[in-house]
């Protein structure tokens, strides 16, 4: 069959807009977002923001998370280096991180005062040295390298040691969350749980959390973030829970860093919250890796956002990592939504949707906590072996979606609250 012609007045667009990317159409996987190497070329002087992407200045977490293309990273990171640019780069792959700054692990004696002696200042041992057993130190590089010549100068002065870049991890969800309203149905017949949130900071004046008893942790001056919120109020759903709420934004546009991500993870530990849940992604990181290797190892169950890259796109952390319970999101129809990511690290779908029309948001981020709240109703303690034990146990309550057994793209199967 011939292939339909555009309309007449669409033809000068395509026309155009072919010429800006090449003298064909890409292919239709290329359209999906996919890895983020080319990140860095989308910074072109005079260019706006992409459609979609924040207008105003970012003032908050929330900023990024504004208009219906914001899901993409692509887009909120486009956002940060435009808005941030003395403080926020990337890596060789296009992730963000935070200029100057370098994480280390292993670097003590000679090879650290060779270090110092490049003018790499040491910020100190963080928290989570003594809880989790991390041997990291937080570097600045006080002579403003670019990140890769900062990278190869401390891999040169000590090779023995690990290095990597501070890392910025991101939202994954999208919507207005200024004009989000909880819909949550308080059950009187739950039992209290203990549960963890590592997010923006929570407003314990929604409804949804006016039940609940909160301990905050990352800020000296409490803030509010929407999305936190957003999330907390799916992960407490109106019941007299315990939340452990880490904030790892403070009220600022850039935050997310994998210090205070693992940091985040270590108060958990300390806490001895059991599950824990992080609607937040971003790249492999070594620290962040360790970290959570230790906490699955000391039996605390970790439960993340898969993403909203898209099914091409490559995995995101942490929720591939091992035995981190990976959830996608889903519509009202139980069809899995189209910028949800897909592969292995999917291991449970859940309801990506809050609200309806122009006050609606969506992402794996309000995905994941559902599946949290369901682990905690199995756990209320660490226990050695739970991570493994506590997906079995859900594999075997979820309802099987898209083709039989488990797929890339529901996991086992969706689980309700």
């Amino acid at each position: 069959m011939p292939l339909r012609r555009p309309p007449a007045m669409l033809v000068p667009v395509l026309a155009i807009a072919f010429a800006v990317v090449g003298s064909t159409p890409p292919p239709a996987q290329a359209q999906v977002l996919g890895p983020l190497q080319g990140l860095p070329n989308l910074q072109v002087p005079g260019v706006g923001l992409p459609v979609g992407a924040p207008a105003r200045p970012l003032r908050s977490v929330d900023d990024l998370l504004r208009g219906p293309l914001a899901a993409t990273r692509r887009l909120q990171i486009d956002a940060l280096l435009r808005e941030e640019p003395r403080r926020v780069g990337v890596d060789p792959h296009g992730a963000p991180i935070l200029r100057g700054e370098f994480l280390a692990m292993g670097l003590a004696g000679a090879q650290l005062d060779a270090v110092r002696a490049l003018d790499f200042r040491v910020d100190g041992a963080t928290p989570a040295d003594a809880t989790l057993g991390l041997d990291f130190v937080v570097l600045h590089d006080s002579r403003r390298r670019s990140a890769v010549k900062a990278m190869r100068a401390l891999q040169r002065a000590a090779p023995d040691a690990t290095f990597t870049y501070q890392h910025v991890y991101l939202p994954a969800g999208h919507g207005d969350v200024a004009r989000a309203t909880s819909s949550a149905t308080p059950s009187s017949a739950a039992p209290a749980r203990r549960i963890g949130l590592i997010d923006g900071g929570v407003d314990p004046a929604d409804p949804a959390l006016a039940r609940a008893h909160i301990e905050q942790h990352g800020c000296k001056t409490a803030t509010v973030s929407r999305h936190g919120t957003a999330v907390a109020a799916r992960l407490v759903d109106g019941d007299p829970d315990t939340l452990y709420a880490a904030d790892l934004w403070c009220g600022d546009a850039v935050g997310g860093a994998t210090s205070n991500l693992v940091d985040a993870l270590a108060w958990m530990a300390r806490e001895r919250v059991a599950v824990i849940n992080i609607s937040l992604v971003g790249p492999d990181n070594p620290v962040l890796a360790r970290a959570v290797q230790v906490m699955i190892a000391r039996g605390h169950v970790l439960v993340s956002a898969v993403g909203n890259d898209g099914p091409a796109a490559p995995p995101l952390f942490p929720a591939a990592y091992p035995e981190v319970i990976g959830v996608s999101g889903v519509d009202a129809r139980e069809r899995v939504l189209p910028e949800s990511g897909s592969g292995d690290q999917v291991d449970f779908c859940a309801s990506g949707v809050v609200g309806s029309g122009r006050d609606a948001l969506r992402g794996t981020s309000f995905a994941a906590p559902i599946v949290a709240r369901k682990a905690g109703e199995l756990l209320d303690a660490p226990r050695k072996g739970a991570a493994a034990e506590v997906q079995q146990q859900l594999a075997g309550e979820a309802r099987d979606l898209g083709r039989p057994g488990r797929d890339p793209r529901y996991g086992d199967g969706l689980l309700s609250p």
